[in-house]
C-alpha cells in the first residue's frame, strides 16, 4: 500500500524496493561503468549498499516485539547499514546521500514527515555528498543528486509523491545529460552509471509514495555497448583511469577516528592519490581512494584512528606497473570459504586455507559478500562455513547464486565458529567432494558450542531474567547460565557441556575476556576431566567474551 507521508515503515519500503530495482537493473549499470575506472561493478556495488541498508532497517524492526520503531530509528540505520556496507566509489556516494537524508529524517523525533521533510532531506543529501568528494567531477551522480534535490525543492506542495516524483523526473533529466558533461562517456555512448543506479533508488521512493513504478531508465544514451569495430569500453575510455596512467588500486575501509583526525587524513589521501570519498560522522568512517600505493593509504588510516574491513582491488592485471594482457590464474579444484567473528580467527582459518569473511559485532555480512568471497576462492568447488545461526538465510542465497554462476557450494550450517574449526579440522581437497563434506558436517556437528557474554540490557531467557551488564553462559545458542563472575560463569558451562563427554575443548579468547581465564579453564580441565585437551586460540575482537566447543 503506497505511503502518504514518511515514517519507519515508509523507510522499510523504500530500502526493499530500491534493492529490488537495483537488482534488476545491476548488469546493465554493470556494463555501462567507465567513470573514475572502466571495472564494470558499479552496479553490483550499489546493490550491495544497498543490501547492507536493508539488513540494518530489517534488523531494528525485528529488535521491536510490540509496536515499530520511530522514523527516526529507521533512517540511522538505514545510514548506518549503507556506511559500513558501501562498497567503491558510487556506493560510498550513495552511502553519504542517505546519511544526509537521515540527518534530517531523525531531527525532531516526530513519528512522521511530510513532503517538506523530504524536501530538505533530499537538498541536505546532495550538498553532504559533494562536500565529502575531494574533487567534485561534473556528469556524475554527484549531478544527478543536485539536479534532483532542485527538483524536489521547486516542486509545490507538501505531498511526499509529488515531492519525490519531481525528484526522480529531475533526476532522469540530469541523467540523460550527463554524456554531454563528461567526455569519457560520450566516448562510451553511455549515461553515468551511478547516476543511472542513484535514478533506479529515487524511482523506487517515488513508488514507495504512489504505488506505482517509476518508468524504465535506459543507461545508454546511444548504445549501452560499443557497436562493432569500435572496441571494448574500457579502462582506456575513462581520463584518470588505470588506462591513462591512472591509479592502480581501490582502497576502501571502515575507520573509527575523530572529526580532526578525519581532516588530516583527506589531505593525506589527497596527495596520494585520486577518487577520493570519505563519508561518515560520529567516530565511524568510510574511506574509499585510487592509490599506486595501497600501503601508504592504509598506514594513514592507521595515524588516524582504526581503520578495519579493509579491501584492497587491483584494477589491472600483474604489477601496478606493468602493461600487456593477463594470463588467467587456474582454479583451483576446491576451497573453504568462512565467516569468522574476529581478526584473531581470521587468521586462524587463513592459515589453515580457507577464505574469510570478517563480521564484526552487529555487522553480519550481506549475502553479496559471501558471493563475493566465494568468487575470490576461484575454485570449482566451494565449502561454505556462516559459522553464525543467524546468518543461515544469507549464506543460502549467496550458495545459490554462486552455483548460478557455475561453482558447485555445499554449505555446511555451521552455528559458530567453533564447529567451523572442527569441520575445518578434518577438511581435505585431494577427497572426492561429497565424501569431503560429509565429514566436514559430521565434525561440526559432533561439536557442541557455546559463548560467555554480557547482556546488554534486561530480558527474559531461558534461565531467567537478566539484567544489563549480567554474564550470561550460552550452550547451543540458548542461554543456560546468569552470573555476575566471567571466570565462574565460563566454568559452570564447560562443566554442564563436559558432563555429557568428551575428548577436545576449544576456547576462544576475546579481546575484553579476562586475562586469566584461559589459564584457569585449562587448570579445570586438567585436573577434573582426564584425557580431555585443551586448546586456546585469540579470536580478537569478537563479540563474544568466550567462545567454547567441545568435541
Amino acid at each position: 500500500m503506497p505511503q502518504t507521508f514518511f515514517d519507519a515503515l515508509a523507510v522499510r519500503t523504500w530500502c526493499g524496493l530500491a534493492l529490488e530495482s537495483l537488482g534488476r537493473a545491476r548488469e546493465e549499470i554493470d556494463a555501462i561503468n567507465v567513470y573514475p575506472v572502466a571495472d564494470g561493478d558499479t552496479g553490483t556495488n550499489l546493490y550491495l549498499t544497498v543490501e547492507s541498508a536493508v539488513a540494518a532497517v530489517e534488523a531494528v524492526f525485528t529488535a521491536y516485539d510490540v509496536g515499530k520503531p520511530t522514523l527516526a530509528d529507521a533512517v540511522r540505520a538505514m545510514a548506518h547499514g549503507a556506511l559500513i556496507g558501501a562498497r567503491g566509489n558510487s556506493g560510498t556516494i550513495l552511502a553519504q546521500l542517505l546519511r544526509g537524508m537521515a540527518q534530517v529524517l531523525a531531527d525532531g523525533g516526530t513519528a512522521h514527515t511530510d513532503g517538506a521533510g523530504l524536501r530538505l532531506a533530499l537538498r541536505t543529501a546532495a550538498d553532504s555528498a559533494r562536500q565529502a568528494v575531494a574533487h567534485p567531477v561534473e556528469g556524475t551522480v554527484l549531478t544527478v543528486a543536485s539536479a534532483a534535490a532542485d527538483a524536489a525543492g521547486a516542486a509545490t506542495g507538501d505531498d511526499c509523491g509529488a515531492i519525490a516524483r519531481a525528484a526522480f523526473e529531475g533526476a532522469r533529466a540530469a541523467l540523460a545529460a550527463t554524456p554531454g558533461q563528461l567526455a569519457a562517456l560520450e566516448r562510451a555512448g553511455v549515461v553515468d552509471a551511478g547516476g543511472r543506479g542513484l535514478v533506479a533508488v529515487l524511482g523506487a521512493l517515488v513508488e514507495t509514495f504512489t504505488g506505482e513504478a517509476a518508468p524504465v531508465v535506459p543507461g545508454a544514451s546511444a548504445r549501452v555497448r560499443p557497436a562493432p569495430g569500435d572496441g571494448p569500453v574500457g579502462a582506456e575510455d575513462c581520463a584518470d583511469g588505470p588506462g591513462e596512467g591512472g591509479p592502480a588500486f581501490e582502497v576502501i575501509y571502515l575507520l573509527e577516528a575523530e572529526d580532526a583526525a578525519v581532516a588530516r587524513l583527506r589531505d593525506r589521501l589527497d596527495g596520494l592519490g585520486d577518487s577520493l570519498v570519505v563519508v561518515g560522522g560520529d567516530g565511524l568512517w568510510n574511506v574509499h581512494v585510487h592509490v599506486d600505493d595501497a600501503g601508504a593509504a592504509v598506514e594513514a588510516g592507521v595515524e588516524a584512528g582504526r581503520p578495519y574491513r579493509i579491501r584492497i582491488t587491483h584494477f589491472g592485471a600483474g604489477d601496478a606497473h606493468s602493461t600487456g594482457e593477463r594470463t588467467p590464474r587456474e582454479r583451483v579444484q576446491r576451497a573453504v570459504v568462512a565467516v569468522v567473528p574476529g581478526e584473531g580467527l581470521a587468521g586462524l582459518y587463513g592459515e589453515a586455507g580457507a577464505t574469510t569473511v570478517l563480521a564484526r559485532p552487529g555487522e553480519p555480512p550481506a549475502s553479496g559478500e559471501l558471493v563475493e568471497a566465494v568468487r575470490r576462492a576461484h575454485a570449482r568447488e566451494v565449502v561454505l562455513l556462516p559459522n553464525d545461526a543467524d546468518l543461515r538465510h544469507t549464506a543460502a542465497a549467496a550458495a545459490e547464486q554462486a552455483r548460478a554462476e557455475g561453482i558447485r557450494v555445499a554449505l555446511i550450517p555451521t552455528r559458530s565458529a567453533v564447529q567451523g574449526i572442527a569441520a575445518l579440522a578434518v577438511h581435505e581437497p585431494e577427497r572426492r567432494f561429497d565424501e569431503d563434506v560429509v565429514s566436514m558436517t559430521s565434525a561440526a556437528g559432533a561439536t557442541r558450542h557455546a559463548e560467555v557474554a554480557v547482556a546488554e540490557h534486561r530480558s527474559w531467557t531461558s534461565a531467567g531474567i537478566c539484567q544489563a551488564g549480567d554474564v550470561l553462559g550460552l550452550i547451543d545458542g540458548d542461554v543456560a547460565v546468569i552470573g555476575a563472575d566471567v571466570t565462574a560463569v565460563a566454568e559452570t558451562v564447560l562443566d554442564r557441556m563436559l558432563a555429557a563427554g568428551g575428548e577436545l575443548v576449544t576456547l576462544v579468547l576475546g579481546d575484553e575476556a579476562p586475562g586469566t581465564i584461559a589459564e584457569q579453564l585449562e587448570d579445570r580441565v586438567r585436573e577434573a576431566y582426564l584425557a580431555v585437551d585443551t586448546v586456546v586460540y585469540r579470536g580478537g575482537r569478537q563479540g563474544a567474551l568466550l567462545l567454547i566447543g567441545v568435541e
